[in-house]
């Protein structure tokens, strides 16, 4: 029953990244983003595809504090 509430949170939560990371995203540099690239649910079964660079960690960043940079 806890592995069902974890699920049910990171579908809510990697919703939410997902939205914040296809309004900043260009549009003309690849693919919108999907909620499950965002869930670690789906990356443990092999559907994780968010590269871990520079610009995603700060953009986890900026949405964990609530402000821009540092």
């Amino acid at each position: 029953m806890a592995e069902r509430v974890q699920r049910e949170q990171w579908e809510h939560t990697s919703t939410v990244l997902c939205m914040i990371a296809n309004v900043n995203r260009d549009p003309k540099k690849g693919r919108a983003y999907k909620p499950r690239d965002f869930n670690p649910f789906y990356a443990s079964e092999g559907g994780g595809r968010v590269p871990i660079r520079k610009n995603t960690i700060q953009m986890l960043k900026m949405f964990v504090r609530g402000r821009k940079g540092g």
